[in-house]
């Protein structure tokens, strides 16, 4: 009888437990995974843009430019969205939007006949602005030595301060830099890539 007994507690305590431990659980929803355009299950997902991202205009560009199909990557922390498409790179290089940058043909740092109206628009601009200052920054293509490059690149700088010089713009609002092939725009290794590298940019400090 007291084994009866103990049996028939057993088996009471044993679905007293069940039952509690039923009643605790919690319906848990399906995943619903969440495509790029923030929707799922149909349905629209609004999500807070951070602080950092909100800031407006254009910010300074970190040095490294690598990485990216045909090299068209920037840092995306350091740059606007527009300064990031292909096309805005081939448009400024990495001049100042006002002004634009001249290419050179490899291996010379003479100025080019077809990129003087360029030099005369930067020119023009910089005369409507006389508080304004700017850095050429003469770069290369990837052949070369780096200290070749360095070199070429400081004669492109100086040819291009020159002429914005003989066009009026007074020499000490000028001055130069050169970063022979350590930055360039594109990282490809071909002729598109090596032509957009050769320039100068014309930056307003």
């Amino acid at each position: 009888m007291k084994t009866l007994s103990r049996l028939l507690i057993i088996i009471l305590a044993t679905a007293s437990l069940a039952l509690l431990g039923g009643c605790g659980k919690k319906q848990i929803p399906p995943y619903v995974p969440v495509n790029n355009a923030g929707t799922a299950a149909g349905k629209n997902i609004t999500y807070p843009t951070p602080a950092s991202s909100q800031a407006t205009g254009p910010s300074v560009e970190s040095l490294d430019n690598t990485g990216g199909a045909n090299g068209n990557s920037l840092d995306l922390a350091s740059t606007t969205a527009a300064e990031n498409t292909r096309a805005y790179k081939e448009l400024h290089g990495r001049s100042s939007v006002q002004l634009q940058p001249i290419y050179f043909d490899f291996d010379q740092a003479i100025v080019r006949s077809d990129q003087i109206p360029t030099l005369e628009q930067n020119a023009d601009y910089l005369k409507q602005t006389p508080d304004v200052k700017v850095i050429v920054e003469g770069n290369c293509d990837e052949r070369g030595t780096n200290e070749y490059n360095l070199a070429l690149g400081e004669r492109r700088a100086l040819n291009g301060k020159k002429f914005l010089v003989e066009l009026g713009v007074e020499q000490d609002r000028v001055r130069t830099i050169s970063y022979g092939e350590e930055r360039p725009l594109f990282t490809g290794h071909d002729e598109f890539a090596w032509s957009h590298n050769r320039r100068d940019d014309f930056v307003i400090e």
